[in-house]
């Protein structure tokens, strides 16, 4: 498993990639309805790098902020989005919110599997 700060370097540089990438072909994204969809798809993309580097940081500096991280990292998204298309908006929320409750449940899964592996001895 990953480090806290080598995560926290790649999640940085992939939303730095994906921001840009996006920005790009932001023309291209707008042009159709399937493209405006990827928009908000490759938004909520964003939001969760961004999390996953806000999360890490808080983990390595020892500060925990709770939701804010989410709403931090939400905002940052639905910005970038908006400068897509105003569907890339609504897709990204929805998006993103599917993303954060599957990561929400993958974390409850792993922190049930350790403390059952702290149990055991």
């Amino acid at each position: 498993m990953a480090g806290s700060g080598s995560s926290m370097l790649y999640s940085f540089l992939l939303f730095i990639a994906t921001l840009s990438l996006q920005e790009v072909f932001r023309g291209k994204l707008a042009s159709s309805e399937l493209y405006t969809i990827l928009g908000g798809f490759t938004s909520s993309l964003i939001f969760i790098l961004l999390l996953t580097f806000i999360g890490n940081y808080q983990e390595t500096s020892g500060v925990r902020t709770g939701w804010g991280a989410v709403i931090l990292a939400e905002v940052v998204a639905l910005i970038a989005a908006s400068t897509v298309h105003r569907v890339s908006i609504t897709t990204c929320f929805l998006f993103s919110a599917a993303l954060l409750y599957e990561v929400n449940k993958l974390s409850g899964v792993m922190v049930s599997r350790s403390e059952s592996r702290g149990k055991r001895y």
